[in-house]
């Protein structure tokens, strides 16, 4: 295969061998009509459909098409770092199988890479058929995140993307295991612009991406950029010793002033259960932060290439 390669495109998938043959057949004319080099990496992440085999059969219809497959499911992100640990292009480009992103917005994110930007993001304008819930949960995030982070994410920022040679060599130089791209690409500071894009509808199959998956997502990535949430614990704890200092002065002023005692245990009951409520929070916060810790002093790759084409 060519070396000097211009543009890579790299693209995971799970359980995607119904969408594969319409992503290939929409993608590979946008990337010929370039007139740059260009390989696309498929990265199968532990489907156990079709889709290695739909992917093994798409590299003998095209020598550009390079693909990497999991020993299991280990997640979006760390597919999306087996490609960049394989993509020799220039100019990287992000996208995933489903349809969502189109192919034919890449002549857009060539033009702005030339024009001298390192990170050329895109910005999701959802169809009328995305859900009312996602919306808000969406754009609730990325406040959140910003805001615990101090990174700035553009609402509906999405993972279809370019990036420049230099961008992804200083990315592949951080080893962290909380591998959170969006965040880290964002730290850099590089130059960069945005691309605004209407989301296609999937072809075939529902989105990977269920409620809990998104929670936890959400959680890796503040908790892999920030330790706000453990100083929320020292707010916390001034207010509840505030509420309990006044506590206190009542009764102090109702036995020696008043000469009677506060009525009753449910205002200690109820101090006693929020002061155990934010006891436990701070607790399994901490929790959550030592178990990152040994994540990281593991030092277990992140993920495991069983197969490469």
């Amino acid at each position: 295969m060519n070396e000097n390669i211009t543009v890579s495109v790299i693209v995971p998938a799970y359980y995607e061998s119904k969408n594969l043959y319409n992503l290939y057949e929409r993608l590979a004319p946008v990337l010929v009509n370039l007139k740059l080099s260009y390989e696309i990496i498929f990265v199968d992440d532990g489907s156990k459909d079709d889709t290695w085999e739909i992917i093994t059969q798409l590299s003998k219809q095209n020598n550009s098409i390079r693909g990497l497959k999991f020993s299991r499911n280990f997640g979006h992100q760390y597919a999306l770092l087996a490609g960049f640990t394989t993509a020799k292009g220039k100019a990287v480009i992000t996208m995933d199988a489903d349809l969502q992103h189109p192919p034919e917005l890449i002549p857009t994110l060539i033009e702005k890479w030339n024009e001298g930007n390192k990170i050329v993001n895109t910005l999701r304008t959802y169809s009328e058929n995305i859900s009312w819930f996602k919306k808000v949960t969406s754009n609730l995030y990325y406040k959140v995140f910003s805001y615990l982070s101090g990174e700035e994410l553009k609402p509906d920022m999405a993972d279809f993307k370019l990036l420049d040679r230099i961008v992804v060599d200083e990315l592949l130089k951080m080893k962290e295991n909380g591998f959170f791209i969006r965040g880290l690409i964002n730290w850099m500071g590089f130059k960069n612009t945005a691309v605004k894009f209407t989301s296609g509808e999937r072809t075939f199959g529902k989105s990977k991406y269920t409620l809990k998956k998104m929670i936890k997502f959400a959680w890796m990535g503040v908790i892999s950029f920030s330790v706000i949430p453990l100083r929320l614990g020292i707010i916390l704890g001034f207010l509840t010793s505030i509420i309990a200092f006044y506590q206190l002065v009542e009764a102090l002023y109702a036995y020696f002033i008043l000469q009677t005692t506060v009525p009753g245990w449910t205002s200690t009951t109820v101090l006693l259960t929020i002061l155990f409520g934010v006891l436990f929070i701070l607790i399994g916060l901490i929790g959550e932060y030592i178990s990152r810790i040994l994540i990281e002093i593991r030092n277990r790759p992140r993920f495991i290439i069983s197969e490469k084409i």
